[in-house]
């Protein structure tokens, strides 16, 4: 602030925010001064950096430190590799099925093998919501055939060949009908008994 008329528009800008009561101005010594009860000294702050200059600062109440330490050790998603079996008829469906499974968050790569009606899906994402974004974007049904992690650990257990039952996970919906089966008229059938006796 270097004049009257800056410090004219700095009151009317403050006065404005919600719960100032009184603005005090010394644009000799460059500071504002903000008092009110209900103020919130962040968003005072927020005003002034947004509507005159970004190097405005909060003397007193001192700002708490944000917290960034504690939001930074997240649990990492291992990468997966699920396999899926989807009917495709037509290379068409295949790119299709490929396109937008690409579009999901957290895909890596997608892979369709039309021969064996087969999608081969790595990346962290969680396979009954790919089920359902398939079901929502594409309309088909699928099922997971195989489910693993994408980085294999050695294989020390050569002799071991039981599958682990927590590994083995099939998602099976319902089976879809169309609409085009409809169920004849039983308005004359015998084995109606509401049917109409006059004929």
């Amino acid at each position: 602030m270097h004049c009257e008329g800056c410090k004219s528009k700095v009151a009317k800008c403050l006065k404005a925010v919600e719960g100032i009561e009184d603005v005090t101005v010394d644009y000799a010594n460059q500071r504002v001064v903000v008092k009110g009860k209900k103020a919130n000294p962040l968003k005072v702050l927020e005003r002034l950096q947004k509507k005159y200059s970004s190097n405005a600062e909060l003397i007193s109440p001192k700002p708490k430190p944000e917290n960034k330490e504690k939001k930074e050790p997240q649990k990492k998603e291992e990468v997966k590799v699920v396999v899926l079996k989807m009917l495709m008829h037509c290379e068409g469906c295949a790119n299709d099925i490929k396109k937008y499974l690409e579009k999901m968050k957290g895909v890596l790569s997608v892979e369709a093998n039309m021969e064996s009606s087969r999608v081969t899906v790595r990346g962290v994402v969680d396979p009954p919501k790919l089920i359902e974004y398939i079901k929502k974007q594409l309309g088909k049904h699928a099922e997971i055939v195989k489910q693993e992690q994408g980085q294999k650990q050695g294989n020390n257990n050569n002799n071991n060949n039981k599958k682990d039952p927590e590994r083995e996970n099939i998602f099976q919906y319902p089976p879809q009908y169309s609409s085009q089966h409809i169920y004849p008229n039983q308005t004359f059938s015998d084995e109606n008994p509401f049917a109409c006796s006059i004929m």
